[in-house]
């Protein structure tokens, strides 16, 4: 009998990511994150959502050439240096009346002012600063710089990285429920199952006039700066494996 399951998730890069995310990242010893895999156009790699003025904000890192085509790590960041700039005053109106908009924003300006020229080393290096300031212990591997494997497709690939880490169960969000078979899984002596995350809520500073409404599925900075650090790794633990 295992008294012991390394557990390990794989999910490509997402910057400044919603709960659910997290909650993943938090559920595993090993994050893996899947840079060399194709782009997605107009998904949640460069693009999130914030709460301005009482409502949800699409805010969009602009990348150089950004192609399906390409993979996720070979993306890189738009040449104009501006959006850092803009996207911290965007931040700076939502939030400054937060209660703890003075521990969070620099953390947020350490992680949008970060120098890298690609949406991969951004993503990676915002996750390692998120799991730091949460006090996390998860490690984050990035997959373009361990497996050599990116000839395997799909389920093949994510079983051989959980093999090459040793891992003994592997967990994947609900949505993906549908794309993993746990027969094969079982056949390499791996547990598979899935994360469903539940629905949580916290203060939300609502500007007068604004619907007064809980906007749900923010990105984490929202709950950051809403709420101290153990009421959001309390609200890491709300989910259900299935």
């Amino acid at each position: 009998m295992r008294l012991y399951l390394m557990t390990l998730a794989i999910m490509q890069p997402y910057f400044l990511p919603y709960i659910g995310y997290m909650q993943l990242m938090n559920a595993v010893d090993t994050f893996v994150l899947y840079d060399d895999v194709a782009f997605i156009n107009r998904g949640w790699i460069n693009r999130n959502r914030l709460l301005i003025n009482g409502q949800e904000h699409l805010f969009t890192v602009p990348l150089k050439d950004a192609s399906q085509n390409k993979r996720i790590n070979e993306v890189m960041l738009a040449d104009d240096p501006k959006w850092r700039s803009k996207l911290l005053k965007t931040i700076e109106q939502g939030y400054r009346k937060a209660p703890y908009y003075g521990t969070v924003m620099p953390l947020t300006e350490k992680i949008i002012n970060f120098a890298t020229d690609s949406i991969a080393g951004l993503v990676y290096n915002s996750l390692v600063e998120l799991n730091q300031y949460l006090g996390l212990t998860t490690r984050l591997v990035a997959s373009s710089s361990v497996y050599d494997n990116v000839q395997l497709k799909a389920q093949e690939r994510i079983l051989d990285i959980c093999k090459q880490e040793g891992a003994t169960r592997y967990i994947n969000p609900i949505g993906g429920i549908d794309l993993y078979d746990k027969p094969t899984f079982e056949q390499a002596a791996m547990e598979l199952n899935f994360i469903k995350a539940k629905r949580v809520e916290y203060p939300q500073i609502i500007r007068a006039g604004a619907p007064g409404e809980f906007v749900p599925w923010l990105s984490v900075l929202d709950a950051l700066m809403f709420c101290d650090v153990p009421t959001v790794r309390a609200m890491l633990g709300e989910y259900e494996l299935v």
